[in-house]
């Protein structure tokens, strides 16, 4: 019975071998008045598939304002696991306590949400209250500035082993360049399993107790992490889109002044807000201290977490790729024999990064290694490791393979000892640069590289 055209009167001959030229005119159909009961039966027919297209099929229906609208992220943070001994979280624990953690967006919009993370947990994460609102100073936020949030419209909802969570939106002004506080009730014994070790911002802890909306917060301790916040997204017109910033410490801004806001991508951030044509393009921040892009050590190395936190990233259209010195120095700072790495192996992983973000339509373009020479990690430095650096950067600059080039290591060398950092730039390890060292790279950055970042 399916196999029977819903169009077809019973009166039609069912004769394969009936065609256009035989067929019966109306003055010779065989039954009186078949004609118009055919034509009535098609168009009650197709006026019933239209009407069920249209209860069916919402994209049929004339597009609304809000589709002109996009979500792009203006903050994130990458989630580590512990990696004890080298990262631990403090405190190690956590029991009817709020976090409130403090963190500066980039681009601005109306509406919010906020993405937190059990993504290392093996067990489920209870989450008993979240509030969104507007920095003061210290532990305090502005008062009446805090807003509740909700996920699946749960105010005290459960995060899955292993997952990741997102609140629904609300109605939120969000300024650029501007400090949050996102703070977090957790009312059971909670392991800081998935947090962010260099947040370089400081974190209140509370004494025991609910003070998510509290505008005053007691504080129990401080810390320079965040835990299970990993993401702030904002609402805002189409042609908004984000530049992600994949890296190592030099990316998470390791060595800069905390409570500043002095890594390279927030003074980029900056730039952009300030171009005032640019204001459109936020800068998400997924660099990891101690990362490599072909083994495993602080977080998943770039290639293992490239999806998660570039190609997936909210508005991505851009990205900043600056890691492989750690490929070089840490097997010899930490004895790892089996994980030394040839240039030809550093090149053929940013290869990989960069087939991969051309195959979702992202521009990528390749940051230098920076100097390192006389850097104060034993082991981390060797002429040989200066031979693989130089011959990665050459690499960078001549082959063609990223779509352009920001040449970090000459932003920042000394041009009398090209080896070594400018000593004005230099934190005193001679391996991370200092505050003057992070504006000097945020500077070196050509804005034009990101026009045409809409979808206009």
């Amino acid at each position: 019975m399916f196999n029977r055209d819903p169009f077809r009167h019973p009166s039609a001959s069912t004769s394969a071998s009936t065609s256009a030229s035989t067929s019966a005119s109306p003055a010779e159909s065989p039954v009186p008045g078949a004609t118009s009961l055919r034509r009535r039966t098609l168009f009650q027919a197709g006026a019933a598939f239209f009407v069920a297209m249209a209860l069916v099929t919402p994209s049929l229906a004339p597009a609304s304002d809000r589709d002109d609208d996009r979500w792009v992220g203006t903050w994130t943070a990458s989630p580590q696991r512990p990696e004890p001994p080298l990262i631990t979280p403090t405190p190690a624990q956590f029991d009817n306590q709020t976090i409130r953690q403090v963190v500066r967006t980039s681009i601005g919009g109306k509406k919010v949400r906020v993405r937190l993370s059990n993504e290392y947990g093996s067990t489920p994460l209870s989450v008993g209250a979240v509030t969104i609102a507007r920095h003061g100073a210290g532990a305090a936020i502005v008062a009446g500035s805090d807003r509740a949030l909700t996920f699946g419209g749960r105010a005290s909802f459960t995060i899955p082993a292993g997952a990741p969570a997102l609140s629904d939106p609300i109605d939120f002004d969000v300024a650029p360049t501007a400090d949050l506080v996102v703070s977090v009730f957790l009312p059971k014994p909670t392991t800081p399993n998935t947090f962010h070790s260099l947040g370089l911002a400081t974190t209140y802890v509370s004494t025991p107790g609910d003070y998510s909306s509290a505008v005053v917060m007691p504080t129990a301790s401080t810390t320079l992490s965040w835990f299970f916040l990993t993401g702030i997204s904002v609402e805002g017109p189409r042609k908004n889109a984000a530049i992600v910033t994949l890296g190592d410490s030099i990316t998470d801004g390791f060595a800069s002044t905390p409570d500043t806001n002095r890594r390279w991508p927030n003074l980029l951030a900056v730039r952009l807000q300030a171009s005032h044509r640019s204001e459109h393009l936020a800068v998400l921040n997924h660099g990891i201290s101690g990362n490599r892009t072909l083994f495993d050590f602080i977080g998943p190395n770039a290639q293992a977490r490239l999806d998660r936190d570039v190609l997936n990233a909210p508005g991505a259209k851009f990205v900043i790729l600056l890691e492989g010195i750690n490929n070089i120095g840490i097997p010899g700072f930490f004895g790892f024999a089996g994980e030394v790495v040839t240039a030809a192996d550093i090149i053929a992983g940013h290869k990989q990064i960069i087939a991969r973000a051309h195959e979702r339509g992202l521009k990528i373009f390749g940051a230098t290694l920076t100097p390192f020479e006389g850097t104060t990690l034993p082991g981390y430095f060797t002429p040989e490791g200066e031979v693989k650096r130089l011959a990665v950067n050459q690499w960078i600059r001549s082959s063609g393979a990223f779509d352009a080039v920001i040449d970090f290591d000459r932003a920042i060398r000394d041009p009398a000892h090209p080896a070594r950092m400018l000593a004005a730039y230099d934190s005193g390890d001679h391996l991370h640069p200092n505050d003057a060292g992070y504006r000097a790279m945020a500077d070196f950055i050509d804005l034009r590289l990101f026009r045409g970042g809409d979808d206009d």
